[in-house]
């Protein structure tokens, strides 16, 4: 039977277990041979365990597998050559006889655990011996080998490297050694980072160009390796800004630009800004950023800035730091290295130059929070980027303006403050280069802001640039779709600009009448969807503006001329939105309002103005509702606000009561009309004039009239149950005034009426109808008893009335 085919991953099993077999057994004698102290035959047995890791069919994660089972056993031979050597035995001899080793593998890895063993027993010079054996290890130049090698060199001295400012001098015996210094340390660690770059670098090149994939992987499996040089150069306590700015940084920044891969560069740059301190960095600022702008054209660059300027400005904020040095000018150092990176990169794409521009205006922001010219200096550039790009719009989806409306959106939230957005003179121009629905995004999430935060705008120029910046929500815009938007999202929309107005609160009331017009100018360009939801605040608002002049009149000798042109603006900008379809209904409201207001203020020319709007609100009535359920609305609600109102002098009050009588007549449906009639019943009774304000109209007999024609109305009415309902509303009525002191109300009347009730109530069909009319004439019948036994030491008690 032919054999199976193993998959790769059951190849690397086998090859492992095979290499891992031999390992056991070979390190099983190296540890017999020591027991019996044959020395010269464990170093044989750990030649050829060691010999297993020469071998090119493992994987890196295999390898490393059987590089870790490798030094833990090459631990045991450590131990006993140190023991040895405590006992008193020599071992001066054993440098030199490793290195008679058959194959330079297993022979660099017998002389690095070797010449650990002497560092440790100060046997000989630390410094020569590690100079020595990091320059041995160039002997194996295949990179997996290479790179575990020295990660086993790196790791094996991380405890004895010297780690002080001046070399040490030290006697053993006859002989003096020099330990070395921290100095000797850094270029032991770069030369070995260096190699170990290189290594990991070649990889990139062996093979068939169809694995590229492959060795990209394996690569990114072994970069700690590489890593590790820097971690232990950051933990050499030894090494200070000066040191570190005078040789580790070069050091480290020339291997990573000459070694021109983009993996390699990218990784190491991270590392770079990952490891060292936050101090160390600030102090080098100019020299890394130069380098960035010097790596391959492949490399994320973007990537990297980021990250540093993210951890500085962490280290900024942090309870415990000492803050960024005064002689580090950090926003300037990375504005110019930014800068020159993106002019020597031509080909970086846009939204990488935004998001760097992103990560510098949080620097700005987390550093420099007082200094809102660093963050307009960002907002500068953007907009300089995009003239030379020349792009007039970007779609919300696309990448670039995923980023932009990033950057925008930072200041926001930072200041959360719309005045201080506003003093940034590059942030409204980033809008035009977004498409409608970014910009509408962007706008909603401003006046969102605003809103949550009680943003006051105090100012007419402030007003007018909110509003221009926003002005996708306050205008029609080209550019948006021809299809109708979501009604609802649109409803919500305008609802939060209506809002936006009462925010709109100045100082004094003499700059609250030129925010209001700025407003109303911008506002008042919308379509007739929109400005149903904005002019009605922002009629609300001027009759705030002249209440608040009224408590301003001993300040203010023309308070009264002040107060007649925000009622001459109200009623330009109620005529304008009653011009729009179907605010007919809202704008008799608004001039009822008006006139109330007016009513109350007392100022001057109140009379005239209220009259005014009392008139407007009439011929709104009669030429534009049309529908007799909102006709009755609309007439009961111009009785009831006449009814409040005591500025107008007879000629005018009489005209005016009388009107609403005979419109109420006027109504299409008899019911309606006998309803109609008897509310305007009311503005004979307790309607009051300018002569005598304090003082109802009381006209008694106006009363009866109108209460008298309700009934003839309701009587002519050919639905029996609709009429019985009516003279049961009626009653009410006519008790409401018996109760008041109307003398022309007698109780005659009400028994007449009740007996009325009565008769046609018996001739009504048994059904929900007549039961709900029965119901609501017993009640009233009850109030009547109930009266009858309270007493009314006026004479009001219905004495006499027999039910």
């Amino acid at each position: 039977m032919p054999s199976t085919q193993l998959s790769p991953q059951e190849e690397q099993e086998k090859f492992l277990d095979e290499a891992s077999t031999i390992v056991k057994k070979e390190a099983f004698q190296m540890k017999r041979c020591l027991d019996k102290s044959r020395l010269m035959d464990a170093l044989k047995h750990a030649s050829n365990m060691l010999g297993e890791l020469r071998t090119s069919m493992l994987s890196p994660k295999s390898y490393y597998e059987l590089y870790m089972q490798i030094s833990d056993e090459l631990r045991h031979l450590e131990l006993y050559l140190l023991d040895e050597y405590q006992k008193g035995r020599p071992i001066s001899d054993l440098y030199e006889l490793v290195q008679y080793a058959g194959n330079i593998v297993p022979r660099l890895y017998l002389l690095i655990t070797v010449g650990v063993v002497y560092v440790k027993t100060r046997t000989a010079s630390r410094k020569d011996i590690l100079k020595d054996v990091v320059e041995m290890c160039r002997g194996v130049q295949h990179p997996l080998r290479g790179l575990f090698l020295r990660n086993y060199l790196l790791q094996c001295t991380r405890n004895m490297l010297p780690d002080t400012g001046e070399e040490v001098e030290e006697s053993v015996g006859d002989a003096t050694h020099y330990d070395g210094d921290v100095a000797d340390s850094v270029d032991f660690i770069l030369l070995n980072y260096s190699e170990m770059n290189k290594l990991w670098v070649r990889m990139q090149h062996q093979g068939h160009t169809r694995d590229k994939d492959k060795r990209e992987r394996e690569r990114q499996e072994l970069r700690l390796l590489v890593g590790t040089n820097l971690v232990r150069l950051s933990q050499l306590e030894g090494v200070d800004v000066s040191l570190f700015k005078r040789t580790v940084l070069p050091g480290v920044m020339e291997q990573v630009v000459n070694c021109k891969d983009p993996i390699a560069q990218e990784y190491l740059m991270e590392c770079v800004i990952q490891v060292f301190p936050d101090e160390f960095h600030l102090q080098t600022l100019n020299d890394f950023l130069q380098s960035c702008g010097e790596l391959h054209k492949a490399v994320n660059v973007k990537n990297v800035i980021i990250a540093l300027i993210d951890r500085l400005a962490a280290f900024a904020q942090r309870d415990d730091s000492p803050g960024v040095p005064s002689n580090v000018k950090l926003f300037d150092i990375f504005s110019k290295q930014i800068s020159a990176i993106i002019q020597s990169r031509p080909d970086m794409p846009p939204e990488d130059i935004i998001a760097l521009q992103v990560a510098l205006i949080n620097l700005a922001l987390k550093c420099y929070p007082d200094r809102v010219d660093y963050v307009d200096k960002v907002l500068e550039y953007t907009v300089e980027i995009f003239g030379r790009f020349s792009a007039e719009s970007v779609e919300v989806s696309s990448a670039v303006s995923k980023e932009l409306l990033h950057l925008l959106k930072i200041p926001v939230d930072s200041y959360n403050n719309v005045l201080t957005v506003l003093e940034l003179n590059h942030f409204a121009p980033l809008f035009d280069h977004f498409s409608y629905a970014a910009r509408k995004e962007m706008s909603l999430y401003v006046v969102n802001n605003v809103l949550d935060h009680g943003t006051l705008i105090p100012t007419q120029e402030k007003v007018d640039a909110l509003l221009q910046m926003v002005n996708t929500l306050v205008v029609d815009q080209p550019d948006q779709p021809e299809e109708a938007p979501d009604p609802e999202d649109f409803t919500e929309e305008q609802v939060l600009m209506g809002r936006l107005i009462h925010l709109l609160q100045a100082d004094s009331p003499d700059q609250q009448y030129l925010i209001l017009n700025a407003a109303r100018k911008q506002f008042g360009s919308g379509s007739e969807k929109r400005i149903r939801y904005t002019l009605p605040p922002l009629v609300f608002s001027a009759f705030k503006l002249a209440v608040w002049y009224n408590s301003k009149q001993d300040e203010d000798d023309k308070w009264s001329k002040k107060c007649q042109r925000i009622f001459q603006y109200c009623h330009q900008t109620i005529s304008a939105l009653a011009k729009a379809e179907g605010m007919a209904e809202l704008s008799l409201r608004l001039y009822l309002q008006g006139a109330q207001s007016a009513d109350q203020i007392q100022f001057e020319t109140c009379e005239t103005v209220a009259y005014e709007f009392m008139s407007q609100a009439f011929t709104l009535y009669e030429e534009e509702i049309s529908d007799s359920k909102s006709q009755l609305a609309a007439i009961t609600l111009i009785v009831a606000t006449f009814e409040r109102m005591s500025c107008f002098g007879e000629e005018n009050h009489e005209p005016l009561r009388s009107q609403c009588a005979v419109t109420a007549s006027k109504l299409l449906k008899k019911p309606d009309q006998c309803r109609g009639v008897a509310v305007s019943s009311h503005l004979f009774w307790s309607g009051r004039t300018r002569d005598n304000p304090e003082e109802e109209t009381r006209d008694g007999k106006r009363v009866m009239d109108c209460l008298r024609k309700s009934l003839r109305i309701a009587n002519q009415c050919m639905d029996s149950s609709a009429q019985v309902q009516l003279f049961v509303e009626v009653l009410n009525r006519y008790l409401f005034y018996y109760e008041k002191g109307c003398e022309e109300v007698t109780t005659a009347v009400l028994k007449q009426l009740i007996d009325k009730i009565r008769e046609d109530m018996s001739g009504l069909e048994a059904n929900e109808e007549t039961e709900q009319i029965n119901k609501h004439f017993q009640t009233t019948l009850i109030h009547i008893r109930h009266k009858q036994e309270a007493g009314d030491p006026s004479g009001r008690d219905y004495t006499g009335l027999v039910l």
